[in-house]
């Protein structure tokens, strides 16, 4: 009596959890189809995010149709998971070359699969526009080209890779304990919903 009860537990759970995946699906189609409809931060509704889709969320989405896989340019900003609870960002600088600040302080150039060594997954992803169009600084590439082999005292908290990174953009210092922080100075930085796309490469 108890294995019929058990079994019929198991498969209300399976349902539910792919019901979840369904809804998730459905969730971010309706945001790839109004992707057109809201580009600047001045067309957000009052309690809409300036971020509009995470890695994460694309993650859990693969299956969908929806999901592009976008070129890099020069001086657009890359992410990829960090043991699978945190994002590290760099900045894509031409020829499959990511410039990045390393866990160990020391800002380097690196190939895009290497960019993934020793990280959770397999995706790179790059900040976006409504239109799917990778938001670039030539600038920022440049100030990156030129912090290699520079060495900073690294916190994963209170100086890390976001903060090296929007340095590169602004030439401020700012402080990001969080992804999301970032990714919001990011959006106003450009005056842009931002979409995180999967990146090619």
């Amino acid at each position: 009596m108890a294995l019929p009860l058990l079994l019929l537990g198991a498969a209300s759970v399976s349902a539910l959890v792919m019901q979840s995946f369904a809804n998730d699906r459905d969730s971010m189609e309706r945001k790839r189809k109004r992707r057109n409809k809201v580009e600047t931060l001045a067309h957000l509704a009052k309690y809409d995010s300036p971020v509009a889709v995470y890695p994460s969320e694309v993650i859990l989405n693969m299956t969908s149709e929806y999901v592009p896989k976008i070129k890099p340019k020069i001086g657009s900003v890359v992410c990829c998971g960090l043991g699978g609870i945190l994002d590290h960002t760099g900045i894509y600088i031409g020829e499959n070359t990511i410039v990045e600040l390393a866990g160990n302080g020391l800002v380097r150039a690196i190939s895009m699969e290497r960019f993934l060594d020793n990280r959770s997954g397999e995706l790179i992803f790059i900040a976006c526009d409504s239109k799917g169009r990778p938001l670039t600084c030539k600038l920022a590439a440049d100030q990156a080209t030129k912090s290699v082999f520079n060495y900073y005292e690294y916190d994963v908290i209170n100086n890390n890779c976001h903060r090296f990174i929007w340095q590169c953009f602004s030439q401020q210092d700012s402080q990001f304990s969080t992804f999301k922080a970032f990714s919001y100075k990011l959006a106003k930085y450009f005056n842009r919903v931002i979409y995180w796309d999967v990146c090619q490469h």
